[in-house]
C-alpha cells in the first residue's frame, strides 16, 4: 500500500511525516479555485469577461443575496458548440491561447482556462449555450466540479451561466464574505467598470429583482457615463483626445473622458483605468492621473475619470495574477508620461472657469436660511462649545473605538496678535509665540463638534426651502440605506424619490452655506473608503470638517481669530487636524532669545 494513503503503526498519517505526494485532482482544483474565485464579484468578473470575448453585444447580470445565493450572466455571444461543452469545464481548456508564443501578445480578457472549472469547483453551475450553426442548445449541470447532467435545451444564440450556493460546502471561505449589501455593491462596481470600458455593449444589472444599472450600448462613452453617474456628470466630462500622430510618436494611445476640477470627489472610487480595455489596478497609472490635476484640486480631493491606455500587446504583461487586474509594462515611464500629458491637456484646454452664483441676502445658494452672514459667526459659539467639548465627547467613552481623552486644557491660554498671509493666526502664549494654521485648526474644531453631535439628539438641521434632487450611484445608495440612522444624526434629511434619485430636504446646520448635494455625496464617499481603523462616524466627520473649515487666504477679523483660538483650546486633541497635519507651530521664548542673540 502506498505510504501516502496509509496510516503508520504509530498512528501518524503520511501528512505527519512530511512525505511528498501528489494531491488528488478534487483537492488541487479547489486550491486553484481559491485564487480565481474570492467572492461573488470574482465570479461575475470571469463570466462577463467570457461574454465580451465571445463578441456579445448584450450582457445581462442578475444576482440574489449579494451573489452568494444566485448569479446569472447571460449574453448573445458566439456560444459554445455542443461537442465542447464538457471540455469548457476542464482546467486549462481555452480557445484563446494555443501555444507559448500567444502569451506574448494576449488580446483577450480571458486566456488562462481557469474560470469555469474554478467556479464549478465551489458552486452548483448550470450552463445553457447555443451557437449560430446549431438547431438546438445544450444544457449542462455541474455540481462541485463533476458533471450532474446534460440534455438538449431550447435557447437563443449565446451563453447563459447560472451559479447557485457559492461556497456552500466551504464554510471557511463563506464566513469571510461581507454582508449581502456589501457584496452587491462590489458586483455593481465591477459591472459598472465593464459598462464604461465597453460602451458598445448593452449591460443590464439586477440585484434581488431590482434593476440597478442599464446602458444603451450605443458606443457613446459619454452616454455610458451618464447611465452610470447621472446626466449632469455625463455632460460635464471632458474628452481626452489622443496626441496627433507624428513620425516619432510613442506607441501609447490614451483616450477616454476625465472630469473638470469642479467634479472632484472625496475618494478614488470614480477613477476607472483600463489598459487595452482591461480594467486594472495600477498605482503608477493612478498617480499619473492625480498628478495631471496638480494645482487644480485641493488636498485630499480626487478627480473622476474613465481612461483607456492602448499600447502594443507585447509591451504589457497581463499574466501576473490569476485575477488579471495587475499588469506590468515594458516601458512604464513612457506609459506614465503619456497618460499624465493626455489628461493634463484635456483639463487645461477644456476646463471651464467656474461661475460664482448670485447669493441672495440672508440666504445660501440653495435656499437654505442662513442665520449669520459672516463666514465665522460669533453668535452661536456658546452653544457650539457645549456640543463639542469634553462633556459631549464623554458620552462616547464606552465605545470600543473611543480614544482616552487627554487632560483638559492641552493648550495654554493664547492671546491673538494678528494674521500672517491670510493663512496663519499669530498668538502669544506664556512660553513664546504660536502660529496657528487657520484651516487645519478649524478642521479639528469642526471634526470634534460633528463627532460629538452624532451621539446627541436631535441634530441641528437647516431645512431647505425647496427640496433638491440628488442622484446616487449604487454604492452611495447602499450606504444611505445601511447607515440611514447615522446620516440622519448628522443632520441630512433624505428620502427616496424613485430609482437612483433621492430628495434632500434638510442639511446639517454647519453646511447652511454650502452645496447640499455635493456635501451629501462627499460624506457617503468618505464613509465608503476602505482601510484604516476609523468608525463610520469618524469618516463622516472628516468629510464634514473638510467641507466647512475656513480656507487659507481667508482674511479673519480679530474677533474671529480669537474665537478660533478659544475653540481650539477646548478641543480634546488640538495639536493636529483630523488628517494628522499640525494645527500650529510653537516658537519658544528660549528659541526667540537664541535667534536674537540674547543668550
Amino acid at each position: 500500500m502506498d505510504v501516502s494513503e496509509s496510516r503508520l503503526e504509530d498512528g501518524r498519517t503520511a501528512a505527519d511525516t512530511g512525505t511528498i505526494r501528489l494531491l488528488p485532482s478534487d483537492v488541487s482544483s479547489k486550491i486553484a479555485a481559491g485564487e480565481v474565485v474570492e467572492r461573488p464579484a470574482s465570479v461575475v468578473k470571469e463570466l462577463v469577461e467570457n461574454s465580451i470575448d465571445a463578441g456579445a453585444t448584450e450582457i445581462t447580470v442578475e444576482i440574489a443575496g449579494g451573489g452568494g445565493e444566485h448569479i446569472l450572466v447571460a449574453d448573445n455571444g458566439s456560444g459554445i458548440s455542443a461537442a465542447e461543452v464538457e471540455l469548457a469545464f476542464r482546467r486549462f481548456a481555452t480557445s484563446k491561447v494555443a501555444d507559448f508564443q500567444d502569451l506574448e501578445t494576449i488580446s483577450t480578457l480571458g486566456f488562462r482556462g481557469e474560470a469555469l472549472p474554478s467556479i464549478a469547483a465551489v458552486a452548483a453551475v448550470s450552463l445553457i449555450t447555443k451557437t449560430a450553426g446549431e438547431d438546438v442548445g445544450t444544457r449542462l449541470q455541474m455540481v462541485e466540479g463533476k458533471t450532474g447532467g446534460r440534455e438538449p435545451h431550447g435557447a437563443s444564440n449565446g451563453t447563459s451561466v447560472s451559479v447557485r450556493h457559492l461556497f456552500r460546502n466551504f464554510p471557511a471561505r463563506r464566513k469571510f464574505l461581507r454582508t449581502a449589501a456589501t457584496e452587491t455593491s462590489r458586483v455593481q462596481a465591477l459591472v459598472t467598470r465593464y459598462a464604461l470600458a465597453y460602451p458598445e455593449v448593452r449591460f443590464r444589472l439586477s440585484a434581488d429583482g431590482a434593476r440597478t444599472l442599464a446602458t444603451a450600448g450605443s458606443g457613446d462613452l459619454r452616454e455610458a457615463i451618464a447611465s452610470v453617474y447621472g446626466l449632469d456628470v455625463g455632460q460635464a466630462m471632458l474628452e481626452i483626445s489622443p496626441e496627433p500622430e507624428s513620425h516619432d510618436a510613442t506607441p501609447v494611445r490614451v483616450t477616454g473622458m476625465t472630469g473638470p476640477p469642479s467634479l472632484d470627489r472625496a475618494n478614488r472610487s470614480r477613477i476607472s483605468l483600463f489598459v487595452n480595455r482591461r480594467w486594472v489596478q495600477s498605482r503608477s497609472l493612478g498617480y499619473a492621473l492625480e498628478q495631471a490635476y496638480h494645482g487644480f484640486l485641493m488636498e485630499r480631493r480626487f478627480p473622476m475619470a474613465v481612461v483607456n491606455v492602448d499600447l502594443p500587446h507585447e509591451d504589457v504583461d497581463v499574466n501576473v495574477h490569476p485575477a488579471k487586474t495587475e499588469v506590468r509594462f515594458r516601458r512604464e515611464g513612457q506609459v506614465f508620461a503619456a497618460l499624465q500629458q493626455a489628461v493634463r491637456r484635456a483639463v487645461t484646454a477644456h476646463s471651464p472657469v467656474p461661475e460664482i452664483g448670485r447669493v441672495e441676502a440672508g440666504r445660501g445658494r440653495h435656499g437654505v436660511e442662513s442665520r449669520a452672514r459672516a463666514f465665522w459667526p460669533v453668535e452661536p459659539f456658546a452653544a457650539a462649545k457645549a456640543s463639542y467639548g469634553p462633556a459631549g465627547l464623554d458620552r462616547g467613552a464606552n465605545r470600543p473605538d473611543t480614544v482616552p481623552l487627554p487632560p483638559r486644557k492641552a493648550l495654554p491660554a493664547l492671546r491673538v496678535l494678528g494674521q500672517v498671509q491670510a493663512t496663519y493666526v499669530c498668538a502669544e502664549g506664556p512660553d513664546g509665540m504660536y502660529l496657528i494654521d487657520q484651516h487645519a485648526a478649524h478642521e479639528r474644531v469642526v471634526f470634534e463638534r460633528v463627532r460629538a453631535a452624532v451621539s446627541s439628539s436631535p441634530p441641528e438641521v437647516q431645512s431647505l426651502l425647496e427640496p433638491l434632487t440628488v442622484d446616487l450611484d449604487p454604492e452611495q445608495a447602499e450606504l444611505l440605506v445601511t447607515q440611514q440612522d447615522l446620516v440622519s444624526r448628522l443632520g441630512f434629511q433624505v428620502e427616496p424619490f424613485g430609482g437612483r434619485a433621492y430628495l434632500l430636504r434638510g442639511v446639517p446646520g454647519l453646511l447652511s452655506d454650502r452645496d447640499p448635494c455635493r456635501a451629501l455625496t462627499d460624506v457617503l464617499d468618505s464613509m465608503a473608503e476602505d482601510g484604516g481603523f476609523e468608525s463610520w462616524e469618524e469618516r463622516a466627520a472628516y468629510s464634514m470638517a473638510c467641507h466647512t473649515a475656513i480656507r487659507a487666504g481667508k482674511t479673519l477679523s480679530h474677533e474671529e481669530m480669537t474665537e478660533l483660538a478659544r475653540q481650539l483650546e477646548e478641543c480634546a486633541q488640538p495639536n493636529t487636524c483630523p488628517h494628522g497635519r499640525p494645527t500650529m507651530v510653537h516658537l519658544s521664548s528660549a528659541q526667540l532669545e537664541r535667534e536674537f542673540g540674547r543668550r
